[in-house]
């Protein structure tokens, strides 16, 4: 790519970033907290503030039957198709759900407060912030007016959080898209090619509720519980032995998130539900790892006599592995990150497990690359004051688009 060219696509980023920042502003302040995951309204409203700049989004409302057995409430996710000719198409794809802001704000989280020049809200970084870097990056390449090959899609989609089934995972499913490569939701200082997967489980132990003025009547579902808390969380130990041989992934790791259970302080609990995450390193075989955490559990169960246990997986996530198409993507995601950035950009994994498998399980080449920090910990993503750094998601927009320009130039 020449350097005018460069300048010229930089200039126009510049000229427009108020706008830029404006609309991603306008993205935050409309919630998606996922639960409940009522994100069709966010839809809409993306979709009209895209439509002010001449992008036509095509709304792909999920069965409402679909979305409620998903725990969720609505989804419509969004398609906007750029087409210039024969050619490779490049989806682009960021997530509008969320998780729920929680406590601790200095801004509100859905107010799209700028200050220091960052932008907080929830999901300013994860990852309404790339709706506006991919959105504005192919305004900018639009801009030049130069002849172009092959055609660009943004994938908006709603449902990251639970495990993207219904987010990318149905609109590949309906064949309602398939695109030759890839660029989905990420941060600035590196371009990921591949991450952990996950492995998330209920696990329920039952028991038998007595009064507590009588407990020998009763079994302690609770007692059951703890046995099996230590029995899961001495695994946790050794999974760190466990090491994985991907840049920026380390070892395995399993969180029990959520506990529920028992009925009042003068009843011995009939019933504890305890909700589990298992991290799988990309060298993992998710099988293996789902029958050997079952082991675990079972052996735990049968050290406590008269409880049982139901054991209900609720989620399994491949691992992204790099397929081999995605060099072009990556070389020159770096080549323009450093250019714009001053500094390497490197290739890593990630810890995290993103809706980039879907896309990847069917064959499609696939990075994470978009406007953010070096760690998710610096956005503050799931915590509170999450922000996107506007001065990263301007650069960030130029690199998307030199990079676009660099895979369909004419």
């Amino acid at each position: 790519m020449s350097d005018d060219l460069c300048a010229r696509l930089d200039a126009w980023i510049d000229a427009h970033f108020d706008e830029q920042t404006r609309f991603l502003q306008a993205l935050v302040q409309v919630p998606t907290d996922t639960p409940p995951g009522n994100n069709a309204p966010h839809a809409e409203r993306t979709a009209a503030l895209l439509q002010g700049f001449g992008f036509e989004a095509e709304r792909h409302v999920v069965p409402g039957d679909e979305v409620r057995a998903a725990g969720l409430e609505s989804i419509t996710n969004l398609i906007v198709r750029r087409r210039y000719g024969d050619g490779p198409t490049i989806a682009l794809n960021a997530h509008g759900d969320v998780v729920p802001p929680g406590e601790g704000w200095s801004h509100g989280p859905y107010s799209g407060d700028i200050e220091g020049g960052k932008l907080y809200g929830r999901a300013a970084a994860v990852s309404k912030s790339d709706f506006s870097t991919y959105a504005f990056a192919v305004r900018a390449l639009e801009a030049l007016g130069v002849p172009l090959k092959g055609g660009i899609e943004l994938h908006f989609t709603y449902d990251e959080e639970f495990g993207g089934e219904l987010g990318p995972g149905w609109l590949l499913k309906h064949g309602l898209t398939k695109p030759d490569l890839l660029i989905a939701a990420g941060f600035s200082y590196q371009v990921v090619t591949a991450h952990n997967g996950c492995l998330q489980m209920e696990v329920t132990v039952h028991g038998r509720m007595a009064h507590a003025a009588i407990p020998d009547t009763g079994i302690d579902a609770l007692q059951g519980a703890v046995v099996l808390l230590n029995a899961l969380y001495a695994q946790n130990a050794l999974y760190r032995q466990v090491t994985s041989k991907v840049a920026g992934i380390r070892h395995p790791y399993l969180n029990v998130g959520r506990i529920e259970g028992g009925t009042n302080t003068n009843v011995v609990p009939g019933k504890v539900v305890l909700k589990l995450d298992r991290r799988m390193i990309p060298e993992e075989n998710p099988a293996e790892v789902e029958a050997a955490l079952r082991r675990v559990i079972a052996d735990a169960a049968a050290q406590v006599p008269g409880i049982t246990v139901e054991i209900r997986r609720l989620l399994l996530a491949h691992a992204l592995q790099p397929l081999p198409g995605n060099r072009p993507l990556v070389e020159a995601l770096q080549r323009h990150g450093e250019a714009v950035f001053g500094e390497a950009i490197p290739t890593s994994g990630s810890p995290l497990y993103t809706d980039v498998r879907l896309y990847s399980e069917r064959g499609i080449p696939a990075v994470i690359y978009g406007a953010g920090p070096r760690t998710v910990f610096e956005s503050n993503a799931k915590r509170a004051d999450e922000h996107v750094v506007l001065d990263d998601l301007r650069r960030a927009t130029k690199v998307v688009a030199r990079t676009l320009h660099d895979l369909l130039k004419g």
